[in-house]
């Protein structure tokens, strides 16, 4: 074979094999195929896949971050409650974050945390 650039003539003697595993044959890389098989006889009905979108958030984190929001804003509309004329506000509980009043042994389940909406009355 005879290769011509700009300024070389190149021969490469294509007579030697090149060693196995130097190159990549891309002769065998496809399946093998019987000659006879004619595909499936009836069509087949589209399905199509099935997609679940991914979040950033796993579903504890969301909740989490749903528990810490509902405290922020009703914490707010308590300072609101006491700074106001309102006759009946309880105190805040205590916070799901403040994680040393939810210790627990590892046989015992979570202390329940309570809820930091206040009613209107």
């Amino acid at each position: 074979m005879l290769y011509i650039t700009s300024d070389f003539i190149i021969l490469i003697d294509m007579a030697e094999k090149p060693i196995p595993g130097s190159y990549i044959d891309t002769q065998g890389m496809g399946a093998p195929a019987d000659p006879n098989y004619k595909g499936p006889k009836e069509p087949r009905e589209y399905k199509p896949a099935t997609v679940r979108p991914r979040r950033i958030h796993t579903p504890q984190i969301a909740k989490e971050l749903k528990i810490l929001i509902n405290e922020v804003l009703d914490e707010r509309e308590y300072k609101r409650r006491m700074a106001g004329a309102y006759d009946n506000v309880k105190p805040l509980p205590v916070s799901y974050f403040d994680t040393e009043h939810f210790e627990h042994t590892v046989i015992e389940e979570e202390p329940p945390y309570e809820d930091w909406s206040q009613p209107y009355e």
